[in-house]
């Protein structure tokens, strides 16, 4: 067979992360630097591609090789599965190329029969770790390979322990376990149908495949497309010989990471189970104690592991992430990876590692996700009415941010209050991967179980979610929807709230305030800032937002939507008016009473910007988003223009088209009705001209953008009308100010057509949400009635909306871009759809010659550090 599918340990390294997976090319690359690995091999990604593509079958040659690796593993470990004098025990765990916490599922302990296991009783002479260890594996192979839900098993694990008059699992004997385990197999042929599998070749393809499936199941699919992980990747299998942590009081198992994950402190973090195997550290099925005890249990295997953490550092430049076991004294090292972390973290550790000589300046901008950086700027409970508040209880600060919401406890009730505009709080005895969906829709959330590995601490983490885990003072009855604190019941829809940062809890709802940042936020953003060529400029329709987003190092306005101003209370009468007029004259009447409300707001933003660049939208959507719907309000309407209230209705009616998108609206507007032009034009000029007065050394050069345009002629048209006003103005205040007129480009005739349009413009900004409603077809409004589906099938792998669609929207921005600088090389080019604050499209945008992104206040740092990753990626 050509293609290699299997790799053991010792034939990989940590540069074949694409085919071994993260985890599979961090274990060879362990092996290589000698480090204490338990052996085995990888089952490559491209093994699951396979899989895929033959129709969800590992085919004969896939599994051929497999068994070869398994001849050669027992080779290694003088072990042999299935044997009764000596059996080979394996774990089988996936292993992406980009790290998914919890997202795919393992399995320890197999290879494990009725006959193996009395082998190991009698052979170890501890009974009762090996029915531990067998009854694990009943569980775990047919949660994640049979699917038969894990909670069957957890509730005959209950019954037996109050049978038994105990509280924790390792109090049950080995008669107990032996007894469990003979009702697990029960449980499972009821569910299945047929005996539990007792060859553990049988075991292990069973094991294999449930790995590849897992890479397609709902949460994975739903962290992929948060994350931008390609389907296409696939997932690699890792199967490796066991280590056990639950021979007795001289094992353990733990999770550790070479720094604090949430602050970023250089020093040892982690967690560690006496009499334990790897899933109850991260499951949080029992609350874990501190890494540093571990110094005094195992004092060698902690003194040696301080050192492989050490090693582990210096050789990956990075702070890791660690899963290790101890058998009988003896440390093991079951996997390394860059440990996620909080956003403040991540920059602390990155300022750090440079202060070590460890990184240069470009690779700590490379190593910091931007999408995390939105969190830093996220609230805080004001600290005033904090004080006054009372701590009803404390747990573990397991991922930071301040966060208040009505208590809900199922993540389906978490999804559907979000959606109906609740703000909730979600609190469970633990979170798993199913519950992903409600996490991402709640404000914070609450686990009575679980340490600062838990699932919920590592996924909240990465959400940048705030997190409270581990706060076992809480009866919960979650049955009744209700649970009992320090005597008081909390019922669903009771509002709580949350301290990530200090793990407090609080009852009732704490107003929250927006964030500050720290010193490393601005050196690592004066890095991006020295290595992009992109300009980052903000959408913003107010002072106020143009002012936040200037603090947030805004260089300019590339969108500013004049329509938002006309709602206010006091203006949306005039607006009225105007479009219920009947002659120019009443049109430019009513027009007359806006223009100084428009030219108040363009002064107040060209002075919030200090002079820089700010793109002005003209009018763009429907008239009939601003005429009146309720009896009284069309009541005053008719009163105010003298007119019958069958009159205004009639205008009103007159106003409904059957598809206002692609009606009358954008430059349409303009064409029809010159005058909203020319007032727009002369609040735009005016403002700057008042403005340059006062600040004699800025440089006033308003960009008025010209919405909609799919034919050169109205672009023209409407130009020729913004000239003339201008003009005038600017000769009439004696002043030899400049002003640049350019279009949107957001139809994909004007993309086409780019060549002849350029010549009547001095700038393009791609308005890439019309653009992608357009190109696609449907409306951004109605896609998420039918994106799931699409999602499903795997038709799309993101939200057009969401992430720029290179393949073909992008290529119509491409296509503008060359065709415009053609016959207009001076041209600039923006873009200034919610794209400009997405990764991935910045750096689609860094790519095809954009000169600036344009975006919403909280996401420009988001675009900054993009945009720097995409010149330094580019520049490599």
């Amino acid at each position: 067979m050509s293609k290699k599918y299997v790799y053991l340990f010792s034939e990989g390294n940590a540069n074949m992360r694409e085919l071994l997976g993260g985890k599979g090319a961090n274990l060879a690359e362990m092996t290589n630097i000698g480090l204490p690995v338990p052996q085995g091999f990888t089952i490559t990604t491209e093994a699951c591609t396979q899989y895929y593509e033959d129709g969800r079958k590992i085919s004969p040659e896939i599994q051929a090789e497999i068994m070869e690796y398994i001849t050669k593993m027992e080779g290694i470990t003088g072990k042999k599965f299935g044997d009764l004098e000596n059996p080979l025990l394996v774990s089988v765990r996936s292993g992406a190329r980009a790290s998914m916490p919890g997202m795919m599922d393992t399995i320890l302990n197999l290879g494990l029969n009725e006959d193996v296991v009395e082998v190991m009783a009698k052979k170890s002479g501890n009974p009762r770790w090996a029915w531990d260890c067998y009854r694990r594996f009943i569980q775990m192979y047919s949660d994640v390979v049979m699917e038969v839900g894990k909670k069957y098993f957890e509730q005959l694990i209950d019954q037996m322990k109050e049978a038994r008059g105990v509280t924790q699992d390792v109090e049950l004997t080995a008669e107990d376990l032996k007894e469990l385990a003979g009702q697990f197999k029960a449980e499972y042929k009821s569910k299945i149908g047929t005996d539990f599998p007792t060859d553990p070749k049988e075991q292990l393809m069973g094991a294999v495949q449930a790995v590849f499936r897992s890479w397609d199941n709902p949460r994975a699919n739903v962290y992929r497309r948060d994350n931008d992980i390609p389907y296409s990747w696939g997932t690699a299998v890792n199967v490796q010989s066991m280590a056990f942590g639950n021979m007795g009081d001289d094992c353990g198992t733990g999770v550790a990471f070479t720094r604090n994950p949430a602050t970023g402190e250089k020093k040892l973090f982690g967690e560690f189970l006496t009499n334990a195997q790897g899933e109850d550290v991260v499951a949080g099925v029992r609350t874990p104690m501190p890494i540093s005890q571990m110094a005094e249990k195992f004092p060698e295997a902690f003194a040696q592991f301080q050192n492989v953490c050490q090693l582990l550092e210096n050789h990956y430049h990075d702070m890791q992430d660690m899963e290790f076991t101890v058998e009988n004294g003896k440390l093991y090292m079951l996997q390394t990876r860059n440990g996620k972390r909080t956003p403040a973290a991540a920059l602390k550790i990155a300022c750090d590692l440079v202060d070590e000589g460890m990184i240069d300046e470009k690779q700590a901008v490379a190593m910091i996700d931007p999408r995390s950086l939105d969190t830093l700027l996220h609230p805080q409970f004001d600290a005033e009415v904090l004080k006054k508040t009372p701590v009803i209880g404390s747990a573990l600060a397991a991922s930071p941010g301040a966060a208040c919401g009505k208590i809900v406890f199922t993540a389906d009730d978490a999804k559907a209050w979000a959606e109906r505009g609740e703000k909730v709080v979600l609190v469970r005895l633990e979170t798993s991967p199913e519950d992903i969906e409600g996490m991402k829709a709640a404000q914070g959330i609450l686990t009575v179980r679980g340490g600062m590995t838990s699932h919920a601490a590592v996924v909240a983490r990465g959400m940048g979610t705030c997190c409270v885990s581990g706060f076992g003072a809480i009866k919960m009855d979650e049955e009744n929807k209700c649970f009992e604190l320090g005597g008081k019941v909390f019922h669903e829809g009771d509002w709580l709230s949350l301290d990530g940062s200090t793990g407090k809890i609080y009852d009732g709802a704490i107003p929250t305030v927006d964030a500050s940042i720290g010193g490393e936020f601005g050196r690592v953003m004066g890095w991006a800032d020295k290595y992009r060529r992109l300009k980052v400029r903000t959408n913003a329709d107010t002072p106020h937002d143009a002012a936040q987003a200037r603090t947030f190092g805004a260089e300019g306005i590339g969108l500013c939507r004049t329509e938002h101003m006309f709602f206010d209370e006091d203006r949306i009468p005039a607006i009225r008016e105007m479009i219920c007029s009947d002659t120019v004259e009443q049109r430019e009447k009513a027009l007359a009473k806006l223009e100084p409300m428009q030219q108040g707001d363009f002064e107040g933003i060209y002075e919030a910007m200090e002079g820089l660049p700010v793109t002005i939208r003209f009018l763009d959507p429907p008239l009939h988003e601003f005429v009146p719907t309720e009896e009284d309000d069309i009541e005053k309407l008719a009163a105010d223009m003298g007119k019958t209230v069958t009159e205004i209705k009639a205008i009103i009616a007159g106003l409904h088209e059957f598809n206002p998108m692609m009606g009358h609206r954008g430059c349409r507007l303009a064409v029809t009705y010159p005058e909203i032009a020319a007032m727009q034009t002369r609040a735009v000029i005016k403002a700057a001209l008042n403005v340059q007065a006062k600040h004699p050394d800025w440089n006033m050069v308003p960009e008025i953008m010209i919405p909609l345009v799919g034919e050169v002629k109205e672009l023209k048209y409407v130009k020729s009308v913004v000239v003339e006003t201008a003009d005038k103005l600017i000769k009439e205040a004696g002043s030899d100010m400049k002003y640049l007129v350019g279009t949107m480009i957001e139809i994909p005739r004007a993309a086409l057509t780019a060549d002849e349009i350029a010549k009547q413009a001095d700038f393009f900004s791609f308005g890439t949400n019309d653009l992608t409603q357009m190109t696609f077809g449907f409306s951004r409004d109605d896609a998420g009635k039918f994106l799931d589906a699409y999602y499903d099938r795997k038709i799309y792998e993101n939200d057009p909306f969401a992430k720029l669609d290179q393949t073909g929207v992008g290529r119509l921005v491409d296509m503008a871009c060359k065709l415009g600088r053609k016959t207009n090389p001076d041209l600039h080019l923006g873009i200034c759809g919610e794209h400009g604050g997405d990764p991935s499209s910045v750096e689609f945008c860094h790519r095809t010659g954009l000169d600036y992104v344009s975006c919403s206040p909280f996401r420009v740092p988001i675009a900054r550090l993009a945009a720097a990753q995409a010149a330094i990626k580019d520049a490599q």
